[in-house]
């Protein structure tokens, strides 16, 4: 028998002390309609040459640098080719935030379709900032602020700002949050009529406070609340804490522990017990809340239900004989995490 997993400890350990840098540099995919056809991948802005996309997508590739990421992707396609065409292409690539600025209506609706797939088969965990998208899902960011006037003149379309935004979104830090998030260069808006209500149906709108303009409030397009994904999981910080812990833990157990390691309950607690440590350096890190449970488990009732699809009688077995239990290559896991948000509401009172 194998002794132990020392080296999955090490890697996550690895994982969450470089938490907060990694969430730092996340990758930005820009889909753009252009006669050129390769795919570009810029580490710097440094790197964008003027020949390689048409001046209007230039301007795009440039701008999807604000924020800081750690690469941006160019996917083109041509005026008349199918969005399927990028989304194939992207379907083998890691990026964190898409955003299409010249994407028509039925381009946002295959968009959304692509997001929600991927993350629901639990394939990538992808977002999207795109131009009034009502999606109510957590992978997409509706922005819906119209009229951006830019200090040097130039107006940019709600659909141009959506690449800023997810510039901006891939190089924040987990540490802090985008709301009040300002840009200096913005001069005016067209401001909401209702702000609140425009943000608790999901849309994320720029303000105008009159010193700056700003992220009203960093929220995704999720509104239909359950016990699942309760309205926490409106905030963009809080998904891209789950989403980075997900893709960690599946990472390191599909590299590191698929194939390699017989599924007995030892190994199963062992990895369980990994996990764990993961969780209490991110407590550390400030990604999860020291008050929280922040506990992995082998999942009981989940043995359950697999030794009873394959007509197992478990009719005798007790709690510690489900847990024990052989489940094949099955790894039937559950963990209770409790994400910390970003203070962002301050009720203050002053007594005379």
């Amino acid at each position: 028998m194998r002794m132990g997993l020392p080296k999955i400890d090490i890697i996550f350990k690895t994982l969450a002390v470089s938490a907060v840098s990694r969430s730092a540099r996340g990758i930005v995919a820009l889909i753009v309609r252009d006669t050129k056809t390769e795919v570009k991948i810029y580490n710097g802005i440094e790197e964008v040459k003027t020949t390689d996309f048409s001046a209007e997508n230039i301007v795009h590739v440039k701008e999807a640098f604000y924020g800081t990421p750690s690469k941006v992707i160019v996917v083109p396609i041509g005026a008349e080719a199918p969005l399927a065409d990028a989304l194939n292409t992207l379907k083998g690539m890691y990026f964190n935030y898409l955003a299409m600025p010249a994407a028509t209506e039925t381009d946002i609706t295959d968009i959304t379709a692509f997001i929600k797939g991927q993350r629901t088969n639990k394939k990538r965990i992808y977002k999207a900032v795109l131009a009034n998208a009502a999606a109510d899902d957590e992978g997409i960011i509706n922005f819906t602020t119209t009229n951006i006037k830019m200090k040097d003149g130039k107006t940019k379309t709600t659909a141009d700002f959506t690449v800023r935004l997810a510039s901006v979104f891939a190089g924040l830090p987990f540490t802090r949050s985008a709301t009040y998030y300002a840009f200096s260069d913005v001069e005016s808006i067209d401001e909401h009529d209702d702000p609140n209500a425009d943000i608790d149906a999901g849309q994320l709108i720029l303000i105008n406070d009159g010193r700056k303009v700003k992220i009203g409030r960093a929220v995704n397009s999720l509104v239909t609340f359950t016990t699942e994904k309760s309205a926490i999981f409106s905030k963009i910080r809080i998904v891209e804490v789950v989403d980075m812990i997900r893709e960690d833990i599946r990472m390191t157990f599909e590299d590191n522990y698929v194939g390699k390691y017989t599924n007995s309950f030892v190994n199963k607690m062992m990895f369980v017990t990994s996990v764990n440590a993961y969780f209490q350096q991110l407590v550390i890190e400030n990604a999860l809340d020291a008050e929280g449970l922040n506990r992995a488990r082998i999942d009981a009732e989940a043995n359950k239900l697999y030794l009873e699809s394959i007509g197992k009688d478990i009719s005798t077995m007790n709690d510690s004989q489900l847990l024990r239990a052989n489940t094949a290559s099955n790894v039937f896991l559950a963990a209770n995490i409790s994400a910390l948000d970003s203070m962002e509401d301050l009720t203050f009172v002053i007594g005379l």
